[in-house]
Protein backbone atom coordinates (compact mmCIF):
# COMPACT_ATOMS: atom_id res chain seq x y z
CA UNK A 1 0.00 0.00 0.00
CA UNK A 2 2.89 2.34 0.76
CA UNK A 3 4.93 1.57 -2.37
CA UNK A 4 4.52 3.66 -5.46
CA UNK A 5 3.40 0.84 -7.73
CA UNK A 6 0.90 -0.74 -5.37
CA UNK A 7 -1.96 1.71 -5.49
CA UNK A 8 -3.53 3.89 -8.15
CA UNK A 9 -2.49 7.26 -6.82
CA UNK A 10 -4.64 8.30 -3.89
CA UNK A 11 -6.83 5.19 -4.06
CA UNK A 12 -7.00 3.80 -0.55
CA UNK A 13 -7.88 1.43 1.01
CA UNK A 14 -7.16 -1.63 -1.08
CA UNK A 15 -10.20 -3.78 -1.76
CA UNK A 16 -10.34 -7.23 -0.29
CA UNK A 17 -9.82 -10.16 -2.64
CA UNK A 18 -12.82 -11.82 -4.26
CA UNK A 19 -12.44 -15.49 -3.50
CA UNK A 20 -15.47 -16.67 -5.38
CA UNK A 21 -15.42 -20.24 -6.53
CA UNK A 22 -14.11 -20.82 -9.99
CA UNK A 23 -12.03 -17.67 -10.36
CA UNK A 24 -8.72 -16.37 -9.18
CA UNK A 25 -8.63 -14.06 -6.20
CA UNK A 26 -7.98 -10.46 -7.08
CA UNK A 27 -7.41 -7.21 -5.25
CA UNK A 28 -9.45 -4.76 -7.25
CA UNK A 29 -9.49 -1.54 -5.25
CA UNK A 30 -6.53 -0.28 -7.22
CA UNK A 31 -8.00 -0.90 -10.65
CA UNK A 32 -8.31 2.04 -12.98
CA UNK A 33 -11.62 3.47 -14.04
CA UNK A 34 -13.28 1.01 -16.42
CA UNK A 35 -13.50 3.40 -19.31
CA UNK A 36 -15.76 2.61 -22.22
CA UNK A 37 -18.44 0.74 -20.34
CA UNK A 38 -21.15 2.64 -22.14
CA UNK A 39 -20.73 0.98 -25.48
CA UNK A 40 -23.62 1.80 -27.76
CA UNK A 41 -23.59 -1.40 -29.74
CA UNK A 42 -22.83 -5.03 -29.05
CA UNK A 43 -19.22 -5.82 -29.82
CA UNK A 44 -18.80 -8.61 -32.31
CA UNK A 45 -16.80 -11.68 -31.46
CA UNK A 46 -16.96 -11.67 -27.65
CA UNK A 47 -20.27 -12.64 -26.09
CA UNK A 48 -21.07 -15.21 -23.47
CA UNK A 49 -23.88 -17.08 -25.12
CA UNK A 50 -25.05 -20.63 -25.65
CA UNK A 51 -21.56 -21.73 -26.62
CA UNK A 52 -20.04 -20.80 -23.25
CA UNK A 53 -18.49 -24.12 -22.16
CA UNK A 54 -18.15 -23.43 -18.44
CA UNK A 55 -21.32 -21.52 -17.61
CA UNK A 56 -20.84 -18.52 -15.38
CA UNK A 57 -17.07 -19.03 -15.28
CA UNK A 58 -16.99 -18.15 -18.96
CA UNK A 59 -19.19 -15.12 -18.30
CA UNK A 60 -16.80 -13.91 -15.58
CA UNK A 61 -13.81 -14.42 -17.83
CA UNK A 62 -15.28 -12.41 -20.68
CA UNK A 63 -16.54 -9.65 -18.36
CA UNK A 64 -13.11 -9.36 -16.74
CA UNK A 65 -11.18 -9.26 -20.01
CA UNK A 66 -13.41 -6.92 -22.01
CA UNK A 67 -15.11 -3.99 -20.27
CA UNK A 68 -16.95 -2.99 -23.46
CA UNK A 69 -18.65 -6.28 -24.26
CA UNK A 70 -22.44 -6.49 -23.97
CA UNK A 71 -23.83 -9.91 -23.15
CA UNK A 72 -26.45 -11.03 -25.64
CA UNK A 73 -27.44 -14.44 -24.20
CA UNK A 74 -27.76 -14.90 -20.45
CA UNK A 75 -31.22 -16.27 -19.70
CA UNK A 76 -30.23 -19.84 -20.55
CA UNK A 77 -28.13 -19.81 -17.37
CA UNK A 78 -31.40 -19.56 -15.42
CA UNK A 79 -32.22 -23.26 -15.53
CA UNK A 80 -34.20 -25.47 -13.18
CA UNK A 81 -31.12 -26.30 -11.11
CA UNK A 82 -30.40 -22.63 -10.49
CA UNK A 83 -34.04 -21.99 -9.63
CA UNK A 84 -33.96 -24.89 -7.19
CA UNK A 85 -30.84 -23.50 -5.50
CA UNK A 86 -32.54 -20.11 -5.28
CA UNK A 87 -35.58 -21.69 -3.61
CA UNK A 88 -33.43 -23.31 -0.92
CA UNK A 89 -31.66 -19.97 -0.38
CA UNK A 90 -34.94 -18.25 0.53
CA UNK A 91 -35.64 -18.08 4.26
CA UNK A 92 -38.36 -20.62 5.10
CA UNK A 93 -40.00 -18.20 7.55
CA UNK A 94 -40.00 -15.28 5.11
CA UNK A 95 -43.27 -13.36 4.92
CA UNK A 96 -45.46 -14.31 1.93
CA UNK A 97 -46.26 -11.89 -0.85
CA UNK A 98 -49.60 -10.79 -2.25
CA UNK A 99 -50.51 -14.33 -3.34
CA UNK A 100 -50.12 -15.68 0.21
CA UNK A 101 -47.95 -18.63 -0.91
CA UNK A 102 -45.40 -19.56 1.73
CA UNK A 103 -42.08 -21.34 1.35
CA UNK A 104 -43.57 -24.56 2.69
CA UNK A 105 -46.60 -24.43 0.42
CA UNK A 106 -44.44 -23.97 -2.67
CA UNK A 107 -42.20 -26.87 -1.66
CA UNK A 108 -45.03 -29.40 -1.47
CA UNK A 109 -44.73 -29.85 -5.25
CA UNK A 110 -41.37 -28.18 -5.73
CA UNK A 111 -40.13 -29.81 -8.92
CA UNK A 112 -43.38 -29.30 -10.78
CA UNK A 113 -43.59 -25.68 -9.66
CA UNK A 114 -40.00 -24.98 -10.70
CA UNK A 115 -40.47 -26.57 -14.10
CA UNK A 116 -43.61 -24.50 -14.61
CA UNK A 117 -41.79 -21.30 -13.62
CA UNK A 118 -38.90 -22.17 -15.94
CA UNK A 119 -41.27 -22.78 -18.83
CA UNK A 120 -43.12 -19.48 -18.29
CA UNK A 121 -39.89 -17.49 -18.03
CA UNK A 122 -38.35 -18.92 -21.18
CA UNK A 123 -41.66 -18.92 -23.03
CA UNK A 124 -42.30 -15.23 -22.32
CA UNK A 125 -45.54 -15.76 -20.38
CA UNK A 126 -44.10 -14.96 -16.93
CA UNK A 127 -45.79 -12.02 -15.17
CA UNK A 128 -44.33 -10.36 -12.09
CA UNK A 129 -46.72 -9.89 -9.17
CA UNK A 130 -46.95 -6.59 -7.27
CA UNK A 131 -45.08 -6.22 -4.00
CA UNK A 132 -46.96 -6.12 -0.71
CA UNK A 133 -46.18 -2.82 1.02
CA UNK A 134 -45.42 -2.88 4.74
CA UNK A 135 -43.71 -0.37 7.00
CA UNK A 136 -41.10 -0.92 9.72
CA UNK A 137 -39.86 1.70 12.19
CA UNK A 138 -36.49 3.35 11.66
CA UNK A 139 -34.12 4.40 14.48
CA UNK A 140 -35.04 8.07 13.90
CA UNK A 141 -38.75 7.37 14.44
CA UNK A 142 -39.78 7.41 10.80
CA UNK A 143 -41.18 4.44 8.90
CA UNK A 144 -39.25 2.55 6.27
CA UNK A 145 -41.36 1.14 3.41
CA UNK A 146 -40.65 -2.47 2.49
CA UNK A 147 -41.88 -4.33 -0.55
CA UNK A 148 -42.49 -8.03 0.10
CA UNK A 149 -42.41 -9.86 -3.22
CA UNK A 150 -44.20 -13.09 -4.01
CA UNK A 151 -42.19 -16.25 -3.38
CA UNK A 152 -41.96 -17.20 -7.06
CA UNK A 153 -40.66 -13.73 -7.90
CA UNK A 154 -38.06 -14.06 -5.13
CA UNK A 155 -36.86 -17.34 -6.57
CA UNK A 156 -36.52 -16.00 -10.08
CA UNK A 157 -34.88 -12.77 -8.95
CA UNK A 158 -32.30 -14.67 -6.91
CA UNK A 159 -31.44 -16.84 -9.90
CA UNK A 160 -31.12 -13.89 -12.29
CA UNK A 161 -29.07 -11.89 -9.77
CA UNK A 162 -26.62 -14.78 -9.48
CA UNK A 163 -26.06 -14.63 -13.23
CA UNK A 164 -25.73 -10.85 -13.32
CA UNK A 165 -23.32 -10.87 -10.38
CA UNK A 166 -20.88 -12.83 -12.53
CA UNK A 167 -20.68 -9.73 -14.75
CA UNK A 168 -20.98 -6.83 -12.34
CA UNK A 169 -18.56 -8.22 -9.76
CA UNK A 170 -15.89 -7.68 -12.40
CA UNK A 171 -16.95 -4.06 -12.88
CA UNK A 172 -17.72 -2.76 -9.38
CA UNK A 173 -14.96 -0.64 -7.87
CA UNK A 174 -13.08 -1.55 -4.74
CA UNK A 175 -14.64 0.89 -2.29
CA UNK A 176 -18.14 -0.50 -2.92
CA UNK A 177 -19.05 -3.01 -0.19
CA UNK A 178 -22.81 -3.11 0.27
CA UNK A 179 -24.82 -6.22 -0.70
CA UNK A 180 -22.01 -7.90 -2.60
CA UNK A 181 -20.97 -11.57 -2.37
CA UNK A 182 -18.21 -12.12 0.16
CA UNK A 183 -18.12 -8.50 1.32
CA UNK A 184 -19.39 -7.88 4.83
CA UNK A 185 -19.88 -4.62 6.74
CA UNK A 186 -16.71 -5.43 8.70
CA UNK A 187 -14.75 -5.51 5.45
CA UNK A 188 -15.90 -1.94 4.82
CA UNK A 189 -15.08 -0.95 8.41
CA UNK A 190 -11.59 -2.48 8.13
CA UNK A 191 -10.93 -0.68 4.86
CA UNK A 192 -12.07 2.66 6.23
CA UNK A 193 -10.06 2.40 9.46
CA UNK A 194 -6.94 1.29 7.60
CA UNK A 195 -7.22 4.09 5.07
CA UNK A 196 -7.70 6.77 7.74
CA UNK A 197 -4.80 5.42 9.77
CA UNK A 198 -2.28 5.04 6.95
CA UNK A 199 -3.15 7.97 4.71
CA UNK A 200 -3.06 11.69 5.37
CA UNK A 201 -6.71 12.12 6.29
CA UNK A 202 -7.64 15.31 8.13
CA UNK A 203 -11.29 15.75 7.10
CA UNK A 204 -14.14 13.26 6.78
CA UNK A 205 -17.34 13.73 4.80
CA UNK A 206 -19.98 11.53 6.44
CA UNK A 207 -22.98 11.27 4.10
CA UNK A 208 -25.83 9.18 2.82
CA UNK A 209 -28.56 9.59 0.23
CA UNK A 210 -32.06 10.79 0.99
CA UNK A 211 -34.67 8.06 0.38
CA UNK A 212 -32.28 6.35 -2.00
CA UNK A 213 -34.15 3.13 -2.79
CA UNK A 214 -37.38 5.00 -3.49
CA UNK A 215 -35.72 7.66 -5.67
CA UNK A 216 -34.06 5.64 -8.43
CA UNK A 217 -35.05 6.81 -11.89
CA UNK A 218 -36.23 3.79 -13.88
CA UNK A 219 -35.17 5.24 -17.21
CA UNK A 220 -31.63 5.87 -16.03
CA UNK A 221 -31.48 2.46 -14.36
CA UNK A 222 -32.51 0.71 -17.55
CA UNK A 223 -29.89 2.63 -19.51
CA UNK A 224 -27.19 1.69 -16.99
CA UNK A 225 -28.12 -2.00 -17.16
CA UNK A 226 -28.04 -1.88 -20.95
CA UNK A 227 -24.38 -0.82 -20.82
CA UNK A 228 -23.53 -4.43 -20.12
CA UNK A 229 -26.68 -6.47 -20.78
CA UNK A 230 -28.00 -6.87 -24.31
CA UNK A 231 -30.14 -9.96 -23.70
CA UNK A 232 -33.63 -8.59 -24.37
CA UNK A 233 -35.27 -11.33 -22.34
CA UNK A 234 -33.29 -10.40 -19.21
CA UNK A 235 -33.98 -6.71 -19.79
CA UNK A 236 -37.67 -7.49 -20.16
CA UNK A 237 -37.65 -9.34 -16.83
CA UNK A 238 -36.05 -6.36 -15.08
CA UNK A 239 -38.66 -4.01 -16.58
CA UNK A 240 -41.43 -6.32 -15.36
CA UNK A 241 -40.05 -6.22 -11.81
CA UNK A 242 -39.70 -2.44 -11.88
CA UNK A 243 -43.21 -1.96 -13.28
CA UNK A 244 -45.02 -4.49 -11.07
CA UNK A 245 -46.09 -1.80 -8.61
CA UNK A 246 -47.14 -2.26 -4.98
CA UNK A 247 -50.33 -3.18 -3.17
CA UNK A 248 -51.17 -1.29 0.02
CA UNK A 249 -54.53 -1.62 1.76
CA UNK A 250 -55.76 -3.73 -1.17
CA UNK A 251 -55.04 -0.87 -3.58
CA UNK A 252 -52.55 -1.23 -6.43
CA UNK A 253 -50.19 1.68 -7.07
CA UNK A 254 -47.77 2.01 -9.93
CA UNK A 255 -44.12 2.75 -9.09
CA UNK A 256 -42.55 5.07 -11.63
CA UNK A 257 -39.33 5.39 -9.63
CA UNK A 258 -37.42 3.46 -7.00
CA UNK A 259 -36.98 -0.24 -6.29
CA UNK A 260 -38.80 -2.07 -3.46
CA UNK A 261 -36.63 -2.68 -0.40
CA UNK A 262 -36.98 -6.36 0.31
CA UNK A 263 -36.93 -7.63 -3.28
CA UNK A 264 -34.05 -9.96 -4.13
CA UNK A 265 -33.04 -7.96 -7.21
CA UNK A 266 -33.15 -4.54 -5.54
CA UNK A 267 -29.67 -4.58 -3.91
CA UNK A 268 -27.94 -5.39 -7.20
CA UNK A 269 -29.95 -2.84 -9.18
CA UNK A 270 -29.26 -0.21 -6.53
CA UNK A 271 -25.53 -0.98 -6.68
CA UNK A 272 -25.56 -0.75 -10.48
CA UNK A 273 -27.22 2.66 -10.26
CA UNK A 274 -24.65 4.01 -7.79
CA UNK A 275 -21.81 2.38 -9.71
CA UNK A 276 -22.44 4.67 -12.65
CA UNK A 277 -23.76 7.69 -10.76
CA UNK A 278 -21.31 7.81 -7.84
CA UNK A 279 -18.52 5.22 -7.87
CA UNK A 280 -17.03 5.82 -11.30
CA UNK A 281 -17.48 9.57 -10.96
CA UNK A 282 -15.84 9.67 -7.48
CA UNK A 283 -12.93 7.56 -8.68
CA UNK A 284 -12.40 9.88 -11.63
CA UNK A 285 -12.75 12.99 -9.46
CA UNK A 286 -10.05 11.99 -6.99
CA UNK A 287 -7.59 11.10 -9.74
CA UNK A 288 -8.13 14.37 -11.66
CA UNK A 289 -9.04 17.05 -9.13
CA UNK A 290 -7.81 16.05 -5.66
CA UNK A 291 -4.60 17.70 -4.46
CA UNK A 292 -4.05 15.23 -1.63
CA UNK A 293 -5.04 11.79 -0.45
CA UNK A 294 -8.67 10.70 -0.76
CA UNK A 295 -10.19 7.64 0.93
CA UNK A 296 -13.65 6.41 -0.10
CA UNK A 297 -15.78 3.67 1.47
CA UNK A 298 -19.38 3.04 0.43
CA UNK A 299 -21.81 0.52 1.87
CA UNK A 300 -25.15 0.63 0.02
CA UNK A 301 -26.43 4.22 0.34
CA UNK A 302 -24.06 5.19 3.20
CA UNK A 303 -20.58 6.41 2.35
CA UNK A 304 -17.61 8.09 3.99
CA UNK A 305 -14.95 10.08 2.16
CA UNK A 306 -11.69 11.12 3.85
CA UNK A 307 -9.64 14.05 2.56
CA UNK A 308 -6.22 15.46 3.26
CA UNK A 309 -7.24 19.05 2.46
CA UNK A 310 -10.43 20.84 3.40
CA UNK A 311 -10.54 22.55 0.00
CA UNK A 312 -10.76 19.13 -1.67
CA UNK A 313 -13.58 18.12 0.67
CA UNK A 314 -15.64 21.25 0.04
CA UNK A 315 -15.16 21.05 -3.73
CA UNK A 316 -16.05 17.36 -3.78
CA UNK A 317 -19.19 18.06 -1.74
CA UNK A 318 -20.32 20.82 -4.10
CA UNK A 319 -19.55 18.82 -7.25
CA UNK A 320 -21.33 15.77 -5.82
CA UNK A 321 -24.54 17.72 -5.25
CA UNK A 322 -24.53 18.82 -8.89
CA UNK A 323 -23.79 15.29 -10.05
CA UNK A 324 -26.61 13.71 -8.04
CA UNK A 325 -29.16 16.30 -9.17
CA UNK A 326 -28.78 15.04 -12.75
CA UNK A 327 -29.94 11.57 -11.68
CA UNK A 328 -32.85 12.47 -9.34
CA UNK A 329 -30.80 11.92 -6.18
CA UNK A 330 -29.85 14.17 -3.29
CA UNK A 331 -27.90 13.93 -0.06
CA UNK A 332 -29.61 13.72 3.29
CA UNK A 333 -28.93 17.18 4.70
CA UNK A 334 -29.53 16.04 8.29
CA UNK A 335 -26.96 13.24 8.12
CA UNK A 336 -24.36 14.74 5.79
CA UNK A 337 -21.62 16.76 7.42
CA UNK A 338 -17.91 17.53 7.17
CA UNK A 339 -15.90 16.89 10.35
CA UNK A 340 -12.25 17.31 11.26
CA UNK A 341 -10.96 13.79 11.85
CA UNK A 342 -7.53 12.19 11.74
CA UNK A 343 -4.16 11.95 13.42
CA UNK A 344 -3.82 15.73 13.83
CA UNK A 345 -7.45 16.51 14.69
CA UNK A 346 -6.91 16.54 18.47
CA UNK A 347 -3.95 18.94 18.27
CA UNK A 348 -5.61 21.26 15.78
CA UNK A 349 -8.84 21.53 17.80
CA UNK A 350 -6.90 22.00 21.05
CA UNK A 351 -5.04 24.95 19.52
CA UNK A 352 -8.40 26.58 18.77
CA UNK A 353 -9.87 25.69 22.16
CA UNK A 354 -12.56 23.48 20.61
CA UNK A 355 -12.23 20.43 22.85
CA UNK A 356 -12.16 16.83 21.73
CA UNK A 357 -12.22 15.88 18.02
CA UNK A 358 -15.61 15.35 16.41
CA UNK A 359 -16.95 11.88 15.72
CA UNK A 360 -19.04 10.34 12.95
CA UNK A 361 -21.32 7.31 12.65
CA UNK A 362 -20.96 4.57 10.08
CA UNK A 363 -22.43 1.04 9.98
CA UNK A 364 -23.60 1.05 13.58
CA UNK A 365 -20.38 2.40 15.09
CA UNK A 366 -19.32 5.81 16.34
CA UNK A 367 -15.82 6.45 14.99
CA UNK A 368 -13.51 8.23 17.42
CA UNK A 369 -9.98 9.62 17.19
CA UNK A 370 -8.14 7.40 19.67
CA UNK A 371 -4.59 6.51 20.61
CA UNK A 372 -2.67 3.36 21.28
CA UNK A 373 -0.86 2.75 24.55
CA UNK A 374 2.30 4.10 22.96
CA UNK A 375 0.53 7.34 22.04
CA UNK A 376 0.11 6.73 18.31
CA UNK A 377 -3.07 7.64 16.45
CA UNK A 378 -5.61 4.82 16.19
CA UNK A 379 -9.19 5.17 14.89
CA UNK A 380 -11.54 3.43 17.32
CA UNK A 381 -15.10 2.17 16.86
CA UNK A 382 -17.66 2.33 19.67
CA UNK A 383 -21.20 0.97 19.53
CA UNK A 384 -23.56 3.67 18.30
CA UNK A 385 -25.56 4.80 21.33
CA UNK A 386 -28.75 5.18 19.27
CA UNK A 387 -28.46 1.62 17.97
CA UNK A 388 -27.81 0.33 21.48
CA UNK A 389 -30.81 2.14 22.97
CA UNK A 390 -33.09 0.91 20.21
CA UNK A 391 -31.95 -2.67 20.72
CA UNK A 392 -32.37 -2.50 24.49
CA UNK A 393 -35.83 -1.00 24.14
CA UNK A 394 -36.86 -3.89 21.90
CA UNK A 395 -35.31 -6.41 24.31
CA UNK A 396 -37.26 -4.94 27.21
CA UNK A 397 -40.56 -5.57 25.46
CA UNK A 398 -39.55 -9.07 24.40
CA UNK A 399 -38.39 -9.98 27.91
CA UNK A 400 -41.71 -8.87 29.36
CA UNK A 401 -43.50 -10.98 26.79
CA UNK A 402 -41.35 -14.03 27.65
CA UNK A 403 -41.30 -13.53 31.43
CA UNK A 404 -43.62 -16.51 32.09
CA UNK A 405 -41.38 -18.92 30.18
CA UNK A 406 -39.02 -21.19 32.16
CA UNK A 407 -35.83 -19.44 33.21
CA UNK A 408 -33.56 -21.87 31.29
CA UNK A 409 -35.49 -21.13 28.09
CA UNK A 410 -35.17 -17.40 28.65
CA UNK A 411 -31.48 -17.79 29.47
CA UNK A 412 -30.71 -19.70 26.27
CA UNK A 413 -32.56 -17.14 24.20
CA UNK A 414 -30.77 -14.21 25.86
CA UNK A 415 -27.41 -15.95 25.42
CA UNK A 416 -28.01 -16.13 21.67
CA UNK A 417 -28.93 -12.45 21.62
CA UNK A 418 -25.71 -11.51 23.41
CA UNK A 419 -23.57 -13.70 21.17
CA UNK A 420 -25.10 -12.12 18.09
CA UNK A 421 -24.43 -8.67 19.52
CA UNK A 422 -20.80 -9.55 20.23
CA UNK A 423 -20.32 -11.11 16.81
CA UNK A 424 -20.98 -7.72 15.22
CA UNK A 425 -19.88 -5.17 17.83
CA UNK A 426 -16.98 -7.14 19.29
CA UNK A 427 -14.24 -5.03 17.70
CA UNK A 428 -11.02 -3.97 19.44
CA UNK A 429 -11.49 -0.88 21.59
CA UNK A 430 -15.19 -1.53 22.19
CA UNK A 431 -14.89 -3.54 25.40
CA UNK A 432 -16.60 -0.97 27.62
CA UNK A 433 -19.64 -0.74 25.35
CA UNK A 434 -19.95 -4.54 25.30
CA UNK A 435 -19.76 -4.71 29.09
CA UNK A 436 -22.34 -1.92 29.45
CA UNK A 437 -24.72 -3.67 27.03
CA UNK A 438 -24.49 -6.96 28.93
CA UNK A 439 -25.03 -5.22 32.26
CA UNK A 440 -28.13 -3.47 30.94
CA UNK A 441 -29.50 -6.76 29.58
CA UNK A 442 -29.05 -8.32 33.03
CA UNK A 443 -30.92 -5.41 34.63
CA UNK A 444 -33.80 -5.72 32.15
CA UNK A 445 -33.99 -9.47 32.73
CA UNK A 446 -34.04 -8.89 36.49
CA UNK A 447 -36.95 -6.43 36.15
CA UNK A 448 -38.88 -8.83 33.90
CA UNK A 449 -38.42 -11.78 36.25
CA UNK A 450 -39.54 -9.77 39.27
CA UNK A 451 -42.80 -8.98 37.47
CA UNK A 452 -43.70 -12.68 37.31
CA UNK A 453 -45.23 -12.42 40.77
CA UNK A 454 -46.21 -9.76 43.29
CA UNK A 455 -44.48 -11.83 45.97
CA UNK A 456 -41.22 -12.36 44.15
CA UNK A 457 -38.20 -13.46 46.13
CA UNK A 458 -35.72 -12.72 43.40
CA UNK A 459 -32.77 -10.75 44.78
CA UNK A 460 -29.67 -9.40 43.08
CA UNK A 461 -27.60 -12.13 44.70
CA UNK A 462 -29.71 -14.81 43.01
CA UNK A 463 -29.83 -12.75 39.80
CA UNK A 464 -26.04 -12.74 39.63
CA UNK A 465 -26.08 -16.54 39.84
CA UNK A 466 -28.55 -16.68 36.95
CA UNK A 467 -26.38 -14.27 35.00
CA UNK A 468 -23.25 -16.35 35.50
CA UNK A 469 -25.14 -19.56 34.70
CA UNK A 470 -26.80 -18.52 31.45
CA UNK A 471 -25.29 -15.36 29.99
CA UNK A 472 -21.87 -15.48 28.32
CA UNK A 473 -19.27 -12.84 29.02
CA UNK A 474 -18.92 -10.76 25.86
CA UNK A 475 -15.45 -10.75 24.36
CA UNK A 476 -13.75 -9.16 21.38
CA UNK A 477 -14.37 -11.41 18.37
CA UNK A 478 -12.64 -9.38 15.64
CA UNK A 479 -8.94 -8.63 15.09
CA UNK A 480 -7.55 -5.16 14.61
CA UNK A 481 -8.71 -3.79 11.24
CA UNK A 482 -5.28 -3.32 9.68
CA UNK A 483 -4.19 -6.84 10.73
CA UNK A 484 -7.16 -8.51 9.04
CA UNK A 485 -6.91 -6.11 6.10
CA UNK A 486 -3.24 -7.03 5.51
CA UNK A 487 -3.93 -10.74 5.94
CA UNK A 488 -6.54 -10.63 3.19
CA UNK A 489 -4.49 -8.56 0.76
CA UNK A 490 -0.94 -9.77 1.43
CA UNK A 491 1.05 -10.87 -1.59
CA UNK A 492 -1.46 -9.81 -4.25
CA UNK A 493 -0.96 -7.14 -6.85
CA UNK A 494 -3.71 -4.60 -7.57
CA UNK A 495 -5.62 -5.11 -10.79
CA UNK A 496 -5.52 -1.95 -12.89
Amino acid sequence: MHDRGESDGPVVPTKLPNNAQGRAAEVVEGRGSPEGNAASATRSGLSAGQSAPSGLDRVRQVARKDKDVRFTALLHHVDVDRLRAAYWAVRPKAAPGVDGITWGDYGLDLEENLRGLHARVHGGSYRAKPSRRVFIPKPDGRLRPLGITALEDKILQRAVVEVLNAIYEQDFVGFSYGFRPGRSPHDALDALATGIKRKRVNWVLDADFRDYFSSLDHRWLERFVEHRIADKRVLRLIKKWLGAGVIENRTWTACEEGVPQGASASPLLANVYLHYVFDLWAHQWRTRHARGDVVITRFADDFVVGFEHRSDAERFWADLRERLAKFSLELNAEKTRLVRFGRFAAEQRAERGLGKPETFRFLGFTHVCGKTRSGRFQPKRITDSKRSRTKLHALRGELLRRRDQPVPEQGRWLANVLRGHANYYGVPGNQRALYAFRSEVVRLWFMALRRRSQRTRLTWERMRRLRDRWLPFLQISHPWPDARFDARTQGRSPVR
